[in-house]
């Protein structure tokens, strides 16, 4: 949750940023270039034919060479609107200067038929700069004369810095009197002094009908083409010069520049929202591109953001004809995509700098970079003869011999997250008890006794492993260090032999509470006679399920019991419960004998003797269903203490039996001063008795042994077919492994007897 949240933090951090870099680019010029010249291409994609209302009327280089020298006499404007107000147009609008007086004879017949014309006419006013640097403003009217009938008209152009004409004004002021342009005249349409409108460059200019001036004053056209149309007339040849720059186009008479502009109009002028509507948009789509993890990824979620955002824009300027600016949003999405390539690149060395690259093990930095949450310990494995191994193996082999390693380890112990904590040392933290550690050490040790085989050569490996309290590596790697240079398998810091010592203490008082509040169990583990096939005898075995650390396994917590003197209680624990199962089972009918460990401190006890023998009295077991298997080496240590307690136990039918037998210095002939019933062979001879011919030779005598002094022999540890079918082969009594069965419960082990029926064991 917390890696979301940094990361919807991060998201959004980068695109505030960006979007503030877009705001701030928004109001410099090259933008404002650029997103003119963006506007020209999208209105290229969708060209569109002018109305046909309006028609240009040309004063062009066939008119001028007819004509004569310009300006002409005013005449020629006369004859021109006789010709249009007879072909019936409904309005004559001029784009030519008649602000100074031409001959009186032409001005007065100009004016007359501006009067006697039924068609409105509406001529040109403009203001200009006196010259280029100075500020006073020249207004230019037409000549008294020709206003009188007539309506007028802004004609002022204000191009862009690039010298080109985007925007027409909706009207400009002249003489104090506001004056409509020739757009707004022509179209109908009113707006505020000074404002502007964006013209459609999506119209086509060829596509507004054009008439030559020389054609319509000699009457020499299809009057029928401009009945009831507006008609603009202005200059186009090239060399009246009054000619501008527009996007797409190039440079344009003025003329046809207004006529854009009133066709502009007549459809309707453009709505515009400037950038932030796109804006938003492109915050929404930058969201996707850091999204992106990889540098491909984020130019292909670029390219379709950008196709996205200009798509809109499009459609919006052709279809709704509204006007957005889709080039902050551009930057906003370019420059998300800049910084999330960063962030990557980032990532990408980060990321590199965490791993080990022989091995692609996370390496310390990693390690010292991750939150180990419930660490108890941190270990290290340290290799030893390091040099010699890689003067070997040589260098570009050492990764497979890591991985190698890494392998072995986790065969035999749970390696959460190995990391490669330097060249020689490889890192893992523990959540658990120190105990299991040290088992698993031994493991390993014992696994690495097998040569490692890295590229067809066969390497043997030596550890030394270094403990430390928490997460704390550099302790641990000094700990791995120490136990090396000491030759020994393990050296724990300081810290951590205070955390041994203080779970030690801690977990030892939790097993008094467990041993109060029932968290202790009793599961039982079969043991199949092989005469009958069937499951006659079982041993008891105790399980802890701690209400927080979970399964607590025996080898842990059993030790320390005998070390802290809590034995006594833990085994007449076990011996209640299992007499009060024996006891449930006969009453069902289930007949099976029930053995329990007694621990080799225990035997010569006087205190704990006295304690089993008052509960044998007490609770009465069925004879020859108890057993008490005694290891081996408790009878070795004190042995004429260990027959005599014994004894006791026999005479109350409790059965005696020797475990591990093996591991201990005796012989068989020396264990007969015991009231023995029973021998059990340890698992590590039982194992691979099937498979190695020392082990098979040891099983094979200590059965036949066995049997001739009167004793039944259990073996323990199968768990393969092969192995049971040795001990049956060479007269073993019971065998007893996970081959037969796993330890369970009373109610689920008394199940299974009553499935297979019972037969009495002994009695």
């Amino acid at each position: 949750m917390k890696k979301a949240v940094s990361t919807t933090a991060r998201s959004w951090t980068i695109i505030i940023v960006s979007m503030l870099v877009a705001v701030a680019l928004a109001q410099t010029g090259w933008l404002r270039m650029m997103e003119d010249e963006t506007r020209a291409v999208i209105a290229q994609l969708g060209p569109k034919q002018a109305s046909g209302q309006l028609h240009l009327v040309e004063v062009d280089a066939a008119s001028l060479a007819q004509a004569g020298k310009w300006p002409w006499p005013r005449d020629h404007y006369a004859r021109l609107v006789d010709q249009l107000d007879e072909a019936g147009v409904r309005s004559i609008v001029f784009d030519i200067d008649f602000s100074s007086h031409a001959s009186p004879e032409g001005d007065a017949a100009f004016a007359s038929a501006i009067t006697e014309a039924e068609a409105s006419v509406v001529l040109p006013t403009f203001a200009q700069r006196a010259s280029e640097t100075a500020q006073d403003r020249v207004e230019a009217l037409p000549v008294p004369s020709l206003r009188e009938n007539t309506s007028l008209a802004s004609v002022s152009v204000r191009p862009d810095a690039d010298a080109r004409v985007r925007r027409i004004v909706y009207g400009t002021v002249t003489d104090d009197t506001p004056r409509p342009s020739l757009s707004a005249q022509i179209a109908g349409i009113s707006g505020a002094v000074g404002e502007d409108f964006a013209i459609d460059f999506s119209i086509d200019p060829r596509s507004i009908p054009r008439h030559s001036f020389a054609n319509i004053e000699a009457g020499d056209f299809d009057a029928s083409q401009l009945a009831g149309r507006d008609v603009m007339v202005g200059a186009t040849a090239i060399e009246l010069g009054d000619r501008y720059g527009v996007p797409t186009y190039g440079v344009i008479p003025g003329v046809t520049v207004q006529a854009l502009a009133a066709e502009t109009l007549m459809a309707g002028a453009m709505a515009e929202f400037g950038y932030f509507p796109l804006l938003a948009l492109a915050a929404l789509l930058s969201l996707f591109v850091i999204r992106s993890h990889v540098y491909l990824q984020v130019a292909m979620r670029v390219a379709l953001a950008l196709t996205v955002l200009f798509t809109v824009e499009a459609l919006a300027y052709h279809s709704a004809r509204t006007m957005f600016e889709a080039v902050p949003g551009a930057i906003l999405i370019l420059f998300t995509g800049f910084l999330q390539s960063a962030w990557i690149v980032r990532q990408t060395l980060l990321e590199e700098s965490l791993v080990d690259t022989q091995t692609g093990l996370p390496n310390a930095l990693a390690f010292n970079r991750t939150e180990h949450k419930g660490a108890e310990f941190t270990v290290t494995a340290f290799i030893k003869e390091f040099d010699s191994i890689r003067a070997v193996l040589g260098q570009e082999r050492l990764g497979k011999l890591i991985d190698r390693l890494v392998d072995r380890m986790s065969s035999v112990h749970s390696l959460a997250q190995a990391y490669r904590a330097d060249t020689r040392m490889i890192a893992w933290v523990h959540q658990g008890d120190y105990q299991q550690l040290i088992d698993a050490f031994e493991k390993i040790d014992q696994a690495l006794e097998k040569s490692l085989e890295v590229g067809g050569r066969r390497v043997d490996v030596q550890m030394a492993f270094g403990i430390a309290s928490g997460a704390d590596l550099d302790a641990a790697s000094r700990a791995a260090s120490h136990a090396a240079s000491e030759g020994k398998l393990w050296h724990a810091h300081e810290d951590a032999e205070a955390a041994i010592i203080e779970q030690r203490v801690s977990l030892m008082g939790e097993l008094d509470e467990a041993i109060g509040a029932e968290q202790l169990k009793v599961v039982y583990q079969p043991k199949l006679r092989l005469e009958t096939d069937r499951i006659e005898s079982v041993e008891a075995l105790l399980r802890w399920e701690h209400p927080t650390r979970g399964h607590m396994r025996p080898d842990l917590f059993i030790p320390l019991a005998e070390e802290t003197n809590r034995i006594d209680r833990l085994t007449l624990f076990v011996l209640k419960r299992t007499i009060s199962d024996l006891l449930e089972w006969c009453k069902d009918d289930v007949v099976v004998s029930a053995a329990v460990n007694i621990s080799a401190n225990l035997i010569t006890s006087d205190r704990f003797v006295a304690a089993a023998e008052h509960i044998l009295q007490e609770m009465r077991v069925p004879r020859d269903r108890l057993v008490f298997e005694v290891t081996e080496s408790a009878a070795m240590t004190d042995p004429e203490s260990a027959a005599r307690n014994l004894e006791r136990f026999r005479e109350l039918g409790v059965l005696i039996s020797i475990d591990d037998y093996g591991t201990g210095q005796s012989t068989l002939s020396y264990l007969q001063q015991l009231p023995l019933s029973e021998l059990k062979i340890d698992r590590a001879f039982v194992q691979n008795a099937h498979v190695n011919r020392s082990d098979g030779l040891m099983v094979r005598s200590t059965i036949d042994l066995a049997h001739s002094l009167d004793l039944r022999v259990v073996c323990e540890g199968v768990e393969e077919q092969a192995c049971l079918d040795f001990l049956r082969e060479n007269g073993c009594d019971y065998a007893q492994g996970y081959l037969i069965a796993k330890s369970l419960p009373p109610k689920e082990l008394a199940s299974m007897l009553e499935t297979q029926g019972q037969v009495v064991a002994h009695g």
